[in-house]
């Protein structure tokens, strides 16, 4: 699979930024022709990351399950962030060019043992129904996190003790991600 994302990091990247014009300029997508790739077609779970041009954080929204074709996720996700995610306004023309776009290819979560968890290497995903929460794994590398505080800070984020990640009831799985683009 990596080989393959890495042939079409290109295509995914304009298709992200396209996608994102056209909700900010209310306008149609302009999908290329080279979306029709079989690959591009192919379910998979996507995470977009737009940063400003000083680098903060302008949005992130993605998904956890292979449920679209991959071309469909990175275009949907671009224009959830730029448009829909809570934390910020929604981005405007001027900030189109400036922006920095950061797409990660999820592979599927599995459950793991809190103790094998890796800094930088996994992303997390905390659930104790009805609540859950996701950290993409550069976050910890971001903020200088351990594993212990990687675990906490993904518990708080579901909206759970801080502890939570210790107790049976709690299911923590770890995903990878392909990163491509900006971080």
């Amino acid at each position: 699979m990596r080989a393959h994302l890495e042939a079409q990091e290109d295509i995914l990247l304009a298709a992200a930024r396209d996608a994102i014009a056209a909700s900010v300029e209310r306008r149609p997508p302009r999908p290329a022709p080279e979306e029709r790739d079989a690959f591009l077609q192919e379910n998979a779970a996507v995470f977009v990351t737009l940063r400003s041009a000083d680098g903060a954080l302008r949005g992130c929204i993605g998904e956890l399950e292979a449920r679209r074709p991959l071309i469909e996720s990175v275009r949907g996700n671009a224009q959830a962030a730029a448009t829909r995610d809570p934390r910020f306004a929604p981005v405007q023309t001027a900030e189109l060019g400036e922006l920095a776009i950061g797409i990660s290819v999820l592979t599927a979560p599995t459950p793991i043992p809190p103790a094998q968890v890796e800094v930088g290497r996994h992303g997390l995903l905390v659930e104790r129904p009805p609540h859950r929460g996701v950290l993409l794994p550069e976050v910890a590398l971001a903020q200088g996190w351990d594993a212990a505080t990687f675990l906490t800070m993904t518990c708080r984020k579901a909206r759970l003790p801080d502890d939570a990640w210790q107790d049976a009831a709690t299911t923590v799985s770890a995903f990878e991600t392909h990163k491509i683009g900006a971080p």
